[in-house]
């Protein structure tokens, strides 16, 4: 379990150092990482380029020559917002603002999908889910392998329950077995998951909400609590207590 928790931090540390400041977004360089207002801020200082480049539902309010004579050149010279009538002078820079700050809060939930490395919290998170996970498996499998008297059918067994059982019994409802599926470490374990991650078998931890978490076996937290200190404590018992019968 160390090696796990140095593995993770060597390969967070790499993700964080490594990475570029800023990320191209709808052809425009931006930086990474911005809040709702420090997102609108940054349209609000650029609203040419957000104004001719920006994805954006409903009627721009003003007229924003994009092509060769207009702000920031446009795309390729091409008319984006369309192009100001002949007479027509250019826009108040308050109103290019307002307008570019208003796209920028539209276009928020898709500039956030965007992220050159996870958050601190995130990956603190994800380090101690992992460990987590180790721990279980590591626990449970001791204790199993305690219990048979040999190590090659408990790994066995254990790449059984993993890779094949709880990810069936997580997003497949059988009827009249929930509570038994909802038994399964996996789901458990599963469901504390941070709702950032994607889960092996499809799905997201309750936390991320949505479509992902509903794929899983409704649980709660409290039960999931319970479901994995039941596993490590029984494995743990029945493994003693063999190791105790057998030297006997």
């Amino acid at each position: 379990m160390p090696l796990v928790a140095i593995g993770f931090t060597i390969v967070c540390s790499v993700c964080v150092f490594a990475a570029p400041t800023k990320i191209d977004y709808q052809g425009l360089s931006v930086p990474a990482g911005l809040s709702l207002t420090g997102f609108e801020n940054w349209a609000g200082e650029h609203p040419d380029a957000v104004l001719c480049n920006f994805p954006y539902n409903g009627t721009v309010g003003v007229n924003v020559s994009c092509g060769p004579n207009g702000p920031g050149g446009g795309n390729g010279g091409t008319i984006i917002r369309g192009s100001r009538p002949p007479g027509v002078g250019q826009p108040e820079p308050a109103i290019l603002k307002a307008q570019a700050v208003q796209i920028a809060k539209q276009d928020y939930s898709g500039y956030i999908t965007f992220f050159l490395y996870p958050s601190k919290s995130l990956m603190v998170k994800t380090g101690l889910w992992i460990e987590l996970e180790a721990a279980i498996g590591f626990i449970v499998g001791l204790g199993l392998a305690s219990l048979l008297g040999q190590r090659t059918v408990a790994v066995i067994l254990m790449f059984v329950l993993e890779i094949i059982l709880t990810p069936i019994l997580s997003t497949t409802r059988i009827p009249h077995l929930s509570n038994l599926q909802r038994s399964v470490v996996g789901l458990a374990t599963a469901h504390l998951e941070p709702g950032a991650l994607p889960l092996p078998f499809g799905g997201g931890g309750d936390q991320g909400g949505g479509h992902a978490a509903s794929q899983l076996l409704p649980e709660s937290t409290t039960v999931a609590i319970c479901v994995i200190v039941a596993w490590l404590v029984g494995s743990t018992v029945l493994g003693a207590w063999r190791m105790v019968t057998r030297d006997a």
